[in-house]
């Protein structure tokens, strides 16, 4: 066996009551873990309101929903860091600004 296979866990989940095996580097196996649990908690909350019939079509939902909340995180961690630069180039400018006033009082 390679040393990647060896970085490898398979690793048992549980959705909707149903078993998946999956493979995925030992290291995120904790991630894998809680990503299930998510969707699985996800999939009962969308079937539990009546609202979307059929394991597919929740599935769909549960895919889209969870995409929507990461699109939004991506969305809100742009722009922080869009502000984070801009305090940082108001800064700078600052600074810039008072090392000229202290160059010209040495002159």
């Amino acid at each position: 066996m390679s040393d990647a296979g060896k970085d490898v866990a398979r690793v048992s989940v549980r959705i909707l009551e149903k078993e998946y095996v999956v493979a995925c580097p030992i290291n995120e196996r904790s991630a894998l873990l809680d990503s299930a649990e998510l969707v699985d908690r996800r999939l009962r909350d969308i079937r539990e309101s009546g609202k979307v019939v059929g394991l597919d079509r929740m599935a769909v939902m549960t895919a889209l929903n969870l995409a929507h909340d990461s699109l939004k995180v991506q969305q809100q961690e742009n722009e922080l860091e869009q502000a984070a630069v801009q305090r940082v180039r108001i800064m700078r400018e600052r600074i810039e600004t008072e090392l000229a006033k202290l160059k010209q009082l040495e002159l």
